[in-house]
């Protein structure tokens, strides 16, 4: 196994100009973030939103200071509150005019063993990651429907969707669940013209991540990778702007991982 350095960044080619897209749980540094400015750079208007308003505010100011405050706005929202989700993609119409990408990135984790695993911790794991994703998947759709104009949907999976880790029961069994919705979605949403694709990433390390992860179970992750390294969180942006882009035009229904752990 060769220790490879990350790759310089890629510039914006202007791939989705004109194009409206929503990115959830997009406050923070992780891949949110990473693929609010990604679709930024390549011309896209963008509504981030997050169920921190703080962060929220403080993202899109950074934001708004370098693409401009007329290509970035932000609406908080708990994906787990389907009030807030319907609110969240009306508003990205009434702002913009139109929807055209959505990406469903919202997702909460945690390390328990199933043993010691209550309910609570489980239903607060798949009501976020699951059945959040469900909610605005739901509501992306009807909008899509509706104009008849055609969307791309981008849901974030993770690699724990295929190969097991301890301590990640109602984690894997959500992203799992991901995967399942982006593909019966795909058929779906085939009908009116809409492609629904996800992303699989493994370790996509940022500084919130890093404080929550033990060094052990991060050189282990890390480990398992050909590049012996963790991907940076504007790797995942990058193949989620080519699954949001007219590149990948053929392709719905399909969980392309950003890892090298696909089974």
């Amino acid at each position: 196994m060769t220790d490879v350095e990350s790759p310089a960044y890629v510039a914006g080619h202007g791939l989705l100009t004109g194009r409206t897209a929503v990115v959830t749980a997009a406050a923070g540094a992780g891949i949110g973030g990473a693929t609010a400015r990604r679709l930024l750079e390549e011309g896209a208007r963008v509504l981030i939103s997050d169920s921190h308003p703080r962060r929220l505010k403080e993202h899109q100011d950074r934001l708004a200071d370098e693409f401009g405050t007329d290509q970035v706005t932000a609406t908080p929202c708990d994906v787990t509150d389907d009030t807030q989700v319907r609110a969240l993609f009306d508003t990205a119409v009434t702002t913009h005019g139109r929807l055209d990408i959505v990406v469903n990135n919202a997702g909460l984790g945690g390390t328990v063993e199933l043993t010691d695993m209550t309910d609570d911790q489980w239903t607060r794991v798949l009501d976020t990651t699951l059945n959040g994703t469900f909610r605005c998947l739901r509501a992306a759709l009807r909008l899509f429907r509706a104009s008849g104009t055609g969307g791309v949907v981008v849901n974030n999976a993770s690699v724990t969707g295929w190969r097991a880790q301890a301590g990640q029961g109602h984690y894997a069994a959500a992203k799992a669940g991901v995967m399942a919705l982006t593909r019966t979605a795909a058929i779906e949403a085939a009908a009116y013209g809409v492609r629904v694709n996800a992303v699989s990433p493994s370790l996509a390390l940022h500084p919130h991540l890093a404080k929550v992860t033990t060094p052990e179970l991060l050189a282990e992750l890390t480990a398992r990778e050909a590049f012996a390294r963790h991907a940076e969180p504007w790797e995942v942006a990058n193949v989620i702007v080519f699954l949001a882009s007219g590149y990948s035009s053929y392709l719905t229904g399909e969980v392309l991982s950003v890892s090298s752990q696909h089974p």
